[in-house]
């Protein structure tokens, strides 16, 4: 379902009725009032005059609406838009069932559904957690971290992350509890990553092999990985993300719901995205 199409639609269509019943069908209606007044007398004169000035079903519809669709669509468009987070590839920052807020405005605005930029400012930083729409199949919403600006070269090898040939540091924090058991999940570990000052815990599956990779990013492209870094399809398989596909950046959770969980989990609510 095209969100952002259907309320542009249902905007221009609540808009236009009320633009018409402004400049065309209103004025008739105050036309056939006075008409009626001039020609009715007493109280037949108070309710046909009344009945000839009733705006139609549809116009009262439009004019409930419109000013509601309108705000939802400026608000979605340029200020900030909810994603839920259905996969635990960006686990331990995000899990699956975390409600997200992302800012729209932080890389510049867009006009919704062609997605042309009409404001320029600012540019994705490393270590932002950002959705984009998925190169791959546009339709799709993808949430990742960037690891790789714009000349970068990235390399990955035996799970440890290179920027331009440095290893990025790292520190272990031990084993990953399940958030659903509270138990030791055999063979993942915890560590503490720090992206240019941006410090954020990753998970690392020992079982797993690594999935070594190395790209230089293009211009205008950003490479993004799952904080999840052996349970995440990211740009070490279908490469970097062009700066048009981005959305914007994460920067809340606002709500937690997870049947397997237990349903709500309060604690989430109310955190920031790291």
């Amino acid at each position: 379902m095209d969100f952002p199409l259907i309320m542009v639609v249902a905007a221009a269509v609540t808009g236009g009725i009320w633009a018409l019943d402004a400049w065309l069908w209103a004025p008739k209606r105050r036309l056939a009032a006075s008409r009626i007044q001039t020609t009715a007398q007493g109280e037949v004169n108070q309710e046909l005059s009344q009945k000839a000035l009733k705006e139609p079903l549809l116009v009262e519809y439009a004019k409930s609406f419109f000013p509601i669709i309108l705000a939802v669509l400026v608000l979605r468009s340029f200020v900030v838009e909810p994603f839920r987070i259905p996969s635990g590839s960006m686990l331990p920052t995000l899990q699956v069932g975390d409600f997200i807020l992302v800012n729209k405005f932080t890389y510049g605005l867009r006009l919704p559904v062609v997605n042309t930029k009409i404001v320029d400012w600012g540019e994705p930083q490393r270590g932002d957690v950002v959705v984009f729409r998925f190169p791959q199949n546009p339709k799709m919403d993808y949430i990742k971290r960037v690891v790789g600006l714009p000349g970068d070269t990235v390399s990955y090898r035996n799970k440890t992350l290179y920027i331009n040939g440095k290893a990025v540091k790292t520190e272990p924090l031990g084993e990953y509890l399940s958030p659903v058991t509270g138990m030791p999940v055999p063979g993942m570990q915890l560590y503490l990553e720090d992206l240019d000052g941006v410090r954020h815990r990753i998970l690392i599956d020992a079982g797993r092999p690594a999935m070594d990779s190395e790209m230089r990013v293009p211009e205008g492209h950003y490479f993004v990985m799952g904080d999840n870094r052996d349970n995440s399809n990211d740009s070490r398989f279908w490469g970097t993300v062009p700066e048009e596909n981005l959305v914007g950046k994460a920067f809340f959770i606002w709500m937690h719901f997870n049947l397997d969980q237990g349903g709500i989990d309060w604690s989430r609510i109310g955190m920031s995205v790291q």
